[in-house]
C-alpha cells in the first residue's frame, strides 16, 4: 500500500492533523502536506478531502478562505503565532 493510500485509509476512519499523520506513518510533516495536495486532486466521485480550518488561539479568528493546507504562521488580526492546526478527514 502506498503512502497516499495509507493517508486516505486513515482519514476515512477518523480526523487527523498533518502532525498526527506524520507520527502514525513515520514520515515528515512536510511530506504529509505534499501528499494531501495530491490526494485532494485525485479524489473520485462523491469523495472529498474536508478540512476543519486553522484557528487563532488568541482571538479565535478562523482561517476559512485559506487555500493552502499548511498551518498559517500568524493571525492577520492580532498577529499572534498561537494558531491551531487544520484537521483533515475524508467524507
Amino acid at each position: 500500500m502506498t503512502v497516499r493510500q495509507k493517508i486516505v485509509q486513515l482519514l476515512k476512519q477518523e480526523q487527523h492533523t498533518a502532525k498526527d499523520i506524520s507520527r502514525i506513518l513515520g514520515i515528515r510533516e512536510k511530506e504529509v502536506y505534499e501528499h494531501l495536495v495530491h490526494v485532494q486532486r485525485s479524489m473520485g466521485n462523491g469523495v472529498n478531502l474536508v478540512s476543519q480550518p486553522a484557528q487563532c488561539l488568541n482571538c479565535e479568528y478562523v482561517f476559512r478562505k485559506r487555500e493552502r493546507l499548511t498551518t498559517p504562521g500568524r493571525c492577520p488580526v492580532c498577529r499572534s503565532e498561537r494558531v491551531s492546526e487544520p484537521v483533515f478527514a475524508i467524507t
